[in-house]
């Protein structure tokens, strides 16, 4: 059962900031809808909604934020980045309080969150005055050089589940290769993404180059991505909705960045040690109820050790304490809200039906908040929705393989291709599994997919362009080649 909340269940929340915009470097308040503490179910605060004379003038501050941006040289853009960087880290314990009440999140892993943003954003400065061009070898008279230039106005949307790292990797990015981005964060938390774009402007970022808004994201999408000035998409997000953005974009000839859903396949070897990994399994599949679109979700577990792996992971998954993101002592928060909870608990069902093994969990926890235990699935049929569909919660979904072949096989069956996972110790196991398994990232023996310094992103369904890393960085530019004839 959930621990008992520790902030009142009506009225403001004590510790939540007003939500406003920021546009042109001035915060604006806005009639808007309410924010809603998944813990408790109480509304913390209300989210402004742009109008669109507001989307107008966001456009219009961009124009000219970049403008000023743009001419800054590198080293300046660094010194600004790197002062919203300090800042960050030294405001890290409000701005995870704040996440913590919007997302649910423990405040522990909000914590983490936030150092996780700031080590972005500050690789991210740095490489940005690494962004060098190349000069080709040509015949004798003749020059050819190629130069990255930022790309100029973003517009990027990032969603509820990492409320202020999300928001950072595309913010990082957009700065870094010196181009004015405009933000549409999620209606659900924003007050981590407010305060991040609060960090920027204290550190003395000029207006008009980060713009924050919120509202209704069909609008808000259409007036963006169809408008001249804007010159590139970054969305982080569902499949389907994804899919749409990348439509609208192509309709205005306009490059995106689109990371996208993922149903993390983990290939469990037979030469591994099947508690340990299943313990570590258990307690990642765990970190933010399983929201996460890198979770480890389809457990491919060799026949040789999945009883044991199915065994340790239930008991481990039965230890994970539920409770209010503000308790020390809970390990789980809760799902971000109502439908989340409705659609795990339709899959449980589904795959219950159809003959899976439920081994822990399986039902809502409480009356109040939107909690729902890490539940296990063992002998999952491949026509089970759960299996089909990204889960995006705390449902661990364990299948029986012959093989490391058969694993791969399964692995690469969805249309899904984000992170991937493997534990093996065998070098000939490693060598398969990394040469055949489809998706962005894969980790093997640990279950990190993604580092500030290294590109993020999927293949197939799971999107395209990457963000961090050299490679993201690049997808903020464009490669303009310069011919010059010297000996006219």
């Amino acid at each position: 059962m959930p621990a008992s909340s520790q902030a009142s269940e009506t009225g403001e929340m004590s510790g939540y900031p007003k939500i406003e915009l920021l546009i042109g470097g001035t915060w604006r308040a806005r009639q808007g809808s309410p924010v809603i503490n998944p813990g408790n179910e109480a509304v913390i605060g209300h989210v402004p909604h742009a109008t669109p004379d507001d989307l107008a003038d966001a456009v219009t501050a961009a124009e000219q934020g970049f403008a000023v941006w743009r001419a800054m040289s590198p080293r300046h853009r660094q010194d600004i980045m790197l002062a919203a960087v300090r800042l960050l880290r030294e405001r890290t314990e409000p701005i995870a309080h704040v996440m913590t009440l919007e997302q649910g999140k423990p405040i522990a892993q909000s914590r983490l969150e936030v150092q996780r943003a700031a080590d972005m954003i500050e690789w991210d400065a740095t490489e940005g005055r690494r962004l060098y061009g190349r000069v080709i070898p040509a015949e004798s008279g003749m020059q050819l050089t190629v130069v990255r230039e930022p790309i100029g106005i973003v517009a990027a949307f990032s969603p509820w589940n990492f409320p202020i790292s999300a928001p950072a990797r595309k913010v990082g990015g957009a700065l870094a290769a010196g181009c004015a981005i405009i933000l549409k964060s999620s209606e659900e938390t924003p007050g981590s993404a407010m305060l991040l774009a609060k960090a920027f402007q204290d550190a003395g970022l000029p207006p008009g180059v980060l713009n924050l808004i919120f509202g209704d994201p069909a609008a808000i999408s259409s007036f963006l991505i169809a408008h001249p000035s804007v010159r590139l998409v970054t969305f982080t997000g569902s499949i389907p909705v994804g899919k749409h953005l990348a439509a609208l974009a192509g309709q205005h000839m306009k490059p995106a960045i689109m990371e996208l859903g993922g149903h993390g396949p983990v290939i469990v070897c037979e030469d591994v040690d099947p508690d340990k990994v299943a313990a570590l399994c258990a307690v990642t599949k765990s970190r933010n109820a399983g929201q996460v679109c890198v979770a480890p979700t389809r457990f491919f577990v060799h026949d040789a050790v999945y009883d044991r792996f199915v065994a340790a992971f239930t008991e481990r998954a039965t230890r994970i304490r539920l409770g209010d993101g503000l308790d020390p002592a809970s390990d789980m928060g809760p799902l971000v809200n109502r439908r989340r909870l409705d659609a795990i608990d339709e899959l449980v069902i589904d795959a219950t039906r159809q003959g899976a093994r439920l081994t822990a969990g399986g039902a809502r926890a409480g009356n109040k908040g939107y909690f729902y235990p890490l539940t296990v699935l063992a002998d999952v049929p491949d026509t089970a929705r759960a299996m089909l569909e990204e889960p995006f919660g705390p449902v661990a979904l364990i299948v029986r393989v012959q093989s490391v072949e058969e694993a791969i096989r399964r692995s690469n069956a969805l249309p899904f291709a984000l992170a991937a996972y493997a534990f093996t110790e065998s070098a000939r196991y490693v060598a398969l599994i990394s040469g055949k398994i489809e998706c962005g990232n894969l980790a093997i023996n640990h279950l990190t997919a993604s580092f500030a310094e290294t590109p993020f992103g999927g293949v197939k369904d799971s999107g395209y362009g990457r963000e961090g890393g050299t490679e993201g960085l690049l997808c903020y530019t464009s490669a303009k080649l310069v011919s010059h004839k010297t000996d006219f």
